[in-house]
């Protein structure tokens, strides 16, 4: 009847009046599909779906048709019946092969992030390695044997372990303030590669909900809610690399959903003095479906990793004959770290409109660093060996409200949250040691207490094909710090708040072209050791950036992205290898040409590549001795990837980085590379896939990371500063086999 009473009124009325449609879109696992692409065919209008999955379109009447499609997923067709005014319209896609045809750049405010959606589906993530190289402009390199953070490069920033890029994996920071090896260190080894489903990224301080240490960029991942099937899989390759994983579903129905996956990983390396590395990862999700559309899910990970490590070693040694380059001056370096973790996130929709969003996160963290940096230039008879380590309790939450609001032909959504996190961390410890067993002198040692409450408004006015995205946030700090080697100081605690504006201007002439404008205020925190002996001097210096660029799909092949952009910084954090930290420096500027594209070549090739030139320097040195040490002026990373149709796949991947000024007047240059690696893979049954890798396949000598160091050795009677290097992997072979059902 109440059907009928619609029609009957429209009719009175001598024609069917546009109205509102409101929708969901799910998967064949009912979990909701964001981005997707609604389009009205009679009317031109448009939407796209949420994080929950619904979206609402206008100017639409019975008789006209939508069609519905998302990246991945099997485009259709949905005629508007008069039941469509009347409730909500559910619809469930099913999967399909990539077709870059599918793309639209329209939808979202941040739609960079479709450049990763492309990528994961070409190439799901195999490894821990490959995750944060997901990040187009992202390079990365390995050192201290494999269970250190990976050192991070993009747009110019040698990012060490993280001070200038946020990390986060469901809700939780990675991050890790005041850490004992530097700020910002962010160790992403606690993830399993397989249960990743989404990563969103962005580069620039413009996201109103990002807050420190999102200069550069941040990432976000979100794990899977359910596997596409069960896996068991083993990989045995060269050096000792032996991985076993395990992805098991235990629920999967309508409102219930859970799994558990498990990795164990040994490796001893290319070194001569064996890394002796192991990994152990568990992880849990459970995801219930509750009353009204709410959804609640609870994350559970448990991570250990041990290595021993030859490190970094310094050039003359390898070029005198002393030692080849996989040998080692200080080969009892290496470390242990482990971290428990904890994350809650409930959603839940406000109306037709709007819907909120929380989360809460627990993390237990243990590390434990032994390195050696300068030999025996510091301690000629025991060596330099130091040992950085700490405890830590990292817990908080974050909320945030998404409304719709609907004033004539404008549209308004607003987002607004609030969030706190804390950080105690016990044992913050710098001291000198020997055969990673003796402590010979404490250099720091104390108790770290750090706070940061946010707040954030964040507006999307669209208006035809143009969107303003206004931004406010707000983050207050609490710094304490008690230092455990004075027995006559008390804790020193300073407080900090800081304001970061943000706008961005967006056009979208069509559905395969966005133009946009984006400007921000960011930041990066100093350590609250440093916070406090300056007693909140500069402890929070701003980022401030700008992006000009544009996303086109060329045709329904091809797909280009590009950015012109300015980031300055207030304050600089350079590398100091003697101490094994990272200290506080001056004024800094950069700018640079970001560049992507992604080329279906047939149905079952695809090529990308993603090129980025940059310009890094110092802004308060004279000209000349002004470089940034390390920072790159230009990388590149891409390839090939393919499906064969006779069970086959595989692909080829490089990645460059140019020679770059390892100090600051460039007398001393860390050396470029240019590595490739392949794989390929072979369906021999149902369900039964065999796989073989190469690394380096050239078998290219590559430093994979590289400092400016001053060192003595035991024999010499004078310091030299020059690169020290962890040497690149050799060619190496991999195979692998798994098993889905």
């Amino acid at each position: 009847m109440r059907s009928i009473a619609i029609i009957c009124c429209l009719l009175f009325m001598g024609k069917m009046t546009a109205q509102k449609i409101y929708g969901r879109l799910v998967d064949e696992n009912q979990i909701p599909i964001e981005g997707a692409y609604i389009f009205n065919i009679q009317s031109e209008s448009h939407a796209h779906t949420n994080e929950l999955g619904t979206f609402r379109i206008k100017e639409s009447q019975i008789g006209d048709t939508l069609r519905i499609g998302a990246l991945g997923y099997s485009t259709i067709l949905v005629p508007l019946q008069e039941k469509s005014y009347v409730d909500p319209l559910e619809i469930e896609l099913e999967e399909s092969a990539l077709e870059l045809g599918e793309v639209v750049v329209r939808p979202k405010t941040n739609a960079l992030s479709v450049l990763s959606a492309i990528d994961l589906k070409v190439r799901p993530v195999g490894s821990s390695q490959e995750i944060l190289q997901k990040v187009p402009g992202l390079v990365i390199g390995q050192h201290a044997g494999g269970g250190k953070a990976e050192q991070l490069f993009l747009r110019g920033f040698d990012i060490d372990h993280g001070t200038d890029i946020a990390l986060a994996v469901d809700g939780m920071p990675v991050n890790m303030v005041s850490h004992a090896h530097g700020q910002g260190y962010s160790d992403l080894h606690f993830v399993i590669p397989e249960t990743i489903d989404n990563i969103d990224f962005n580069k620039g301080p413009y996201t109103a909900d990002k807050g420190n240490f999102a200069t550069a960029g941040h990432v976000d991942f979100k794990t899977k809610e359910v596997l596409e099937n069960n896996r068991v899989g083993f990989d045995y390759g060269e050096f000792g690399w032996n991985r076993g994983l395990g992805m098991f579903n235990l629920l999967k129905t309508k409102k219930d959903k859970a799994y558990v996956a498990g990795e164990l990983l040994r490796f001893d390396g290319p070194f001569e003095s064996s890394q002796n590395f192991s990994r152990v990862n568990l992880f849990g999700k459970y995801t219930k479906q509750l009353w009204n559309d709410a959804k609640l899910s609870m994350g559970v990970s448990y991570f250990t990793s041990k290595w021993d490590a030859s490190g970094q070693i310094p050039e003359r040694a390898v070029n005198s004959g002393r030692i080849t380059r996989f040998g080692a001056i200080d080969d009892t370096e290496g470390g242990t770290t482990s971290r428990s973790s904890v994350t809650l996130k409930f959603q839940k929709p406000i109306g037709k409109q709007g819907f909120i969003t929380s989360n809460a996160f627990f993390s237990r963290y243990d590390f434990d660093l032994f390195s050696n940096f300068t030999f025996f230039l510091v301690d000629r008879e025991n060596g330099d060996q130091i040992v950085q380590r700490e405890s830590r309790n990292l817990f908080g939450f974050n909320t945030v409200l998404n409304q719709n609001i609907e004033w004539g032909d404008i549209d308004l959504r607003l987002r607004a949250g609030v969030g706190l996190r804390t950080d105690m961390v016990q044992g913050n410890e710098l001291s000198r040691t020997l055969n990673r067993g003796t402590v010979l002198q404490n250099i720091q040692l104390g108790d770290v207490r750090e706070s940061n409450f946010n707040s954030f408004l964040e507006g999307r006015i669209e208006f035809g094909k143009y969107a303003i995205v206004p931004g406010i946030r707000l983050d207050h700090f609490r710094f304490g710090y008690l230092d455990n080697l004075r027995t006559d100081q008390e804790e020193g605690k300073v407080k900090k708040t800081r304001l970061s504006p943000k706008l961005n201007f967006l056009f979208d002439p069509t559905e395969n072209l966005q133009l946009f404008l984006k400007t921000g205020i960011g930041f990066h925190s100093n350590d609250a050791r440093v916070s406090v002996s300056q007693n909140g001097e500069d402890v929070l210096p701003a980022a401030y950036g700008v992006d000009l660029g544009s996303l086109f799909r060329i045709n329904s092949k091809i797909f280009v992205n590009s950015a012109l952009w300015y980031l300055h910084l207030d304050q600089e954090f350079v590398y100091v290898g003697d101490a094994g930290i990272v200290e506080p420096s001056g004024r800094s500027e950069r700018y640079g040409l970001d560049m992507g594209l992604r080329y279906q070549i047939s149905d079952r090739v695809f090529f990308d590549s993603d090129l980025t030139y940059t310009v890094a320097r110092s802004k308060d040195e004279p000209r000349g001795i002004n470089y940034i040490p390390l920072a790159p002026d230009f990388t590149a990373s891409g390839g090939v990837t393919f499906y064969g149709r006779n069970k086959f796949s595989g692909g080829i991947r490089y990645r460059y980085l140019d020679d770059r000024p390892a100090n600051e007047d460039n007398s001393i240059v860390a050396e470029g590379y240019f590595v490739v690696d392949a794989n390929a893979n072979y369906e021999l049954s149902k369900g039964l896939t065999l796989g073989l890798s190469i690394q380096n396949l050239f078998n290219t000598d590559w430093n994979e990371t590289q400092f400016a160091t001053l060192s003595q050795l035991r024999n010499e009677s004078q310091p030299t500063e020059e690169i020290h290097f962890t040497p690149g992997a050799p060619f190496t072979v991999r195979a692998s086999l798994q098993y889905r059902f």
